[in-house]
């Protein structure tokens, strides 16, 4: 049994080289963040868990400060202890819990625009109480939900031309990879003209798993290797492979695969079951 997770956890501007197994209420999670091979700045992606008390909600969030602005690992930093502050506030209810998560949104948002430096930076959270998960997402950072079998159950479509050409059907999955325009994103937190995308309520069935990122892997790995990693197997063992394989096409990509150096981040969740792995 991993050692039980009782306070929020932040990775902000750090280097999580190793993942390590918590447990978190029903489930057990693993964050990852790293930057950019030969990087010589701080990552700029910030990757969090926000477990109740009790232990009977949780929050997975991950911010990816927006490049060729200033200040973006500043900015994911701020999304992320704007949430900390907010869910940590004595005598949160589960019923309260969005509405935690909204006002953080907007404060941060509201922090960042104030400073007037053009600091921007995407957002993403699974909001998971007891089964049910809400995905709430600004940006281009995903939510993606998978059950055993490898079927996909949910995946946030980012904000951005080429996600919503490919949601369409004009555009498959293998040419948006090197699309010219994959980064261009619409959305962000420390603009005007924010919002806030909040998904339908999904069930989590035992040993679903779910994953929330930065672009850093969802730019070195298909939609389709992500999920037959993830989707089965000991959770430390996926977080590993999904970091391993990211790094190396970061920095040795073999002909026809997908490669973008970037800083990366995840958090990766699964719900227990009484059989362990």
């Amino acid at each position: 049994m991993p050692e039980p997770l009782r306070e929020a956890r932040l990775l902000c501007e750090a280097e999580q080289a190793l993942p390590e197994l918590h447990a978190v209420g029903a489930g057990d999670v693993v964050l990852v963040g790293l930057p950019a091979p030969h990087k010589e700045t701080p990552n700029e992606d910030a990757v969090g868990v926000f477990p109740a008390p009790d232990a009977s909600w949780l929050v997975l969030a991950v911010a990816d400060g927006v490049g060729g602005r200033p200040g973006g690992a500043a900015a994911a930093r701020v999304a992320l202890s704007c949430l900390r502050d907010r869910l940590a506030s004595p005598g949160l209810e589960r019923g309260e819990v969005r509405g935690a998560i909204l006002d953080a949104v907007e404060e941060a948002n509201r922090k960042l625009c104030d400073l007037g430096t053009g600091s921007a930076t995407t957002l993403a959270l699974a909001e998971i109480d007891g089964d049910t998960l809400r995905p709430y997402h600004i940006g281009d950072s995903e939510v993606l939900v998978v059950g055993q079998r490898g079927r996909p159950k949910l995946r946030t479509v980012a904000h951005s031309p080429v996600s919503y050409a490919v949601e369409a059907g004009l555009l498959e999955e293998a040419e948006a990879m090197h699309h010219e325009h994959r980064h261009l994103v619409t959305n962000a937190l420390g603009s005007p003209d924010m919002r806030v995308e909040i998904g339908s309520p999904l069930r989590l069935a035992a040993r679903d798993t779910v994953l929330v990122a930065s672009d850093g892997l969802l730019d070195n790995l298909l939609p389709a290797e992500i999920l037959d990693i993830i989707r089965c197997g000991p959770l430390l063992r996926a977080a590993t492979t999904l970091l391993e394989t990211a790094c190396r096409r970061m920095e040795a990509p073999r002909p026809g695969e997908p490669s973008k150096p970037d800083d990366l981040s995840f958090a990766l969740y699964r719900r227990r079951s009484r059989r362990r792995d």
